[in-house]
């Protein structure tokens, strides 16, 4: 039966393929996987579209993955969102708040202070409201990512960590939050983690999952998975290699290396170290830190973000094209005319 309906799904998406317009298919796919959704069996709707994915052109793919925030799990990885959103809505306390300034600055803010801002159930369940709120602030141009009372955060609530003790629920929770953390990474926001304090665990992957880090003189950042038995499970692991390479990551993730403010720094974990350790002076000193890289009508700032993430992620000619449409939403635009009228070209 599953290889019959295999085969019925690469039939239907190859017929599409030749008697469909690929430039219409972002149109409709959206509601094409409704519609799917309504009546094939769970899973089989997704099964179709990742087949369709594969067979359309490269930039017609790009833009369908862009367009449906495509999620890394779903049903057919045995991934069920609703099932887990119920079971952490079990584990409540704190908060995840969200404040959009006028200039364009998000500041993300986790707020469980008795527990050194740990994630309850409720709060990763916020983290995503905010994360697709976030997707749709068009006029956002970056974000900083704090913790409430001199802290960054000390990862999952150990009360969620008990009550989903089984390999099966922790499978779920990895697969759910590595679905948030990348969803706010492809964010076309430039994000910086203010680290204060602590950022252990989870909250150390956290951290990975912005464009930067800062650190106040005090911060420490610790990825003490290890000693609770386990590995980093939101994705810390991957960015974090990224980030200072295989071997600092080695080093890091086995407690050899401890990260206060001034190895982070020397290693490239962290952009600058603040003057400040004052939670409202250091949210000041990352604001203006900032600022130097939005600059700029927010059409540009989130342009040139996107193309930054499709180059990180995409095949090289997949990014390139991904590139050429993303000019294509700039080019001859407010921004783009203005600065041709009033500098021409530039000589400094």
């Amino acid at each position: 039966m599953r290889l019959l309906r295999r085969y019925k799904v690469r039939e239907v998406t190859e017929n599409l393929g030749e008697h469909s317009n690929h430039t219409h298919i972002p149109i409709f796919f959206p509601i094409f996987l409704r519609t799917l959704s309504s009546f094939l069996p769970e899973g089989f709707a997704e099964e179709m579209a990742t087949s369709l994915l594969k067979t359309s052109p490269l930039s017609v793919r790009t833009k369908l993955l862009h367009q449906t925030r495509s999620s890394l799990y779903n049903t057919s990885h045995g991934f069920y969102e609703e099932e887990v959103k119920k079971k952490l809505q079990q584990f409540p306390g704190g908060t995840v708040d969200l404040q959009k300034e006028d200039n364009g600055i998000g500041i993300l803010t986790l707020n469980n202070p008795s527990k050194m801002n740990a994630f309850s159930g409720v709060m990763m369940l916020q983290l995503l409201e905010k994360v697709i709120e976030l997707e749709n602030w068009t006029e956002g141009k970056g974000l900083i990512v704090r913790g409430a009372k001199n802290n960054f955060c000390s990862g999952s609530d150990l009360n969620a960590v008990k009550g989903l003790a089984n390999p099966e629920d922790g499978m779920a929770l990895c697969m759910f939050m590595q679905n948030t953390l990348t969803r706010f990474m492809r964010l076309p926001l430039i994000s910086v983690a203010l680290v204060q304090g602590w950022a252990l665990g989870g909250g150390a992957e956290f951290t990975t999952a912005c464009d930067f880090r800062l650190m106040t003189p005090e911060g420490k950042i610790r990825f003490v998975h290890k000693e609770m038995g386990i590995i980093p499970s939101w994705g810390g692991t991957t960015r974090l290699v990224e980030i200072i390479g295989s071997r600092q990551a080695l080093k890091v993730l086995s407690g050899a290396l401890k990260l206060d403010s001034k190895n982070a720094l020397n290693i490239g974990m962290v952009e600058e170290v603040l003057q400040s350790s004052d939670e409202a002076k250091s949210l000041e000193e990352a604001q203006e830190w900032l600022r130097q890289f939005i600059q700029g009508p927010p059409e540009v700032i989130r342009a040139l973000k996107k193309s930054v993430s499709s180059g990180r992620e995409l095949y090289l000619e997949e990014a390139l094209q991904n590139e050429r449409d993303l000019l294509g939403t700039v080019w001859g635009g407010p921004a783009n005319l203005e600065a041709i009228a009033k500098k021409g070209k530039f000589n400094k």
